[in-house]
């Protein structure tokens, strides 16, 4: 499998109405998230700081202005957790189309799937943070160390988390060594575009269904390994 395929496969999937459905649901959870932002900062200034008239007004735009950024920050943590809660639906779909010869996945029960998911965000958030001193820090590199640690984090978080509908966690992170580097490109990919408008919104179900074609290609390369 070229290293492309599995994102060009996702890509030609995007018609599949469980896809749609979740794009659907991913663009209605950044909207709420953006708008409880915004309202967030205005009722700061008006609520809390009491300020009102000119000065009110201009804090309030600013406010806005620091929520939209903030929203943009908060984008990839907030989309692993969206990506995870969905997990089963688009890779369920995804092996219906490409493997139909698979046996049905054990799937994963709602709360600890959410767990994954508030976890991984968790992770990549206070990588984010780190990765933020690191910019400060460093300029210039800085942005080279802030993508490789977000790389990471969503990658190998994606990978594992789909890879544990099938098996346990230790045989997970046998698949994941197996495969590390197509996976930390994809990881990469959707690093950056966790910061491209619109783009990012594809992020939960294109980097979902990529993921589920890297985990065949993994235990396709350990096999060959192991039976040359």
């Amino acid at each position: 499998m070229h290293l492309l395929s599995p994102l060009t496969r996702a890509i030609g999937q995007l018609d599949d109405r469980a896809f749609l459905g979740v794009l659907l649901r991913c663009l209605a959870w950044s909207a709420a998230c953006l708008l409880a932002l915004h309202f967030a900062a205005i009722w700061v200034v008006e609520r809390v700081l009491h300020w009102h008239g000119l000065l009110g007004w201009t804090a309030g735009i600013l406010a806005s202005v620091g929520a939209s950024i903030l929203a943009g920050w908060l984008f990839l943590p907030l989309a692993a957790v969206i990506a995870t809660m969905y997990i089963d639906r688009i890779a369920d779909a995804v092996e219906r189309r490409h493997y139909p010869m698979l046996p049905p996945s054990r799937g994963a029960q709602f709360a600890p799937l959410l767990w994954e998911g508030i976890v991984l965000g968790g992770r990549i958030l206070l990588l984010n943070l780190a990765a933020l001193v690191l910019v400060l820090l460093l300029p210039g590199i800085g942005f080279l160390l802030a993508w490789a640690i977000a790389a990471y984090a969503i990658g190998r978080g994606l990978f594992v988390t789909i890879a544990l509908r099938r098996m346990p966690r230790p045989a997970a992170n046998l698949a994941y060594r197996s495969a590390r580097g197509i996976i930390l490109a994809y990881g990469g990919m959707m690093a950056i575009a966790a910061y491209v408008p619109l783009l990012n919104l594809f992020i939960p179900v294109l980097g979902t269904a990529a993921m589920v074609h890297v985990l065949d290609l993994s235990l396709t390369q350990m096999r060959q390994r192991a039976y040359p």
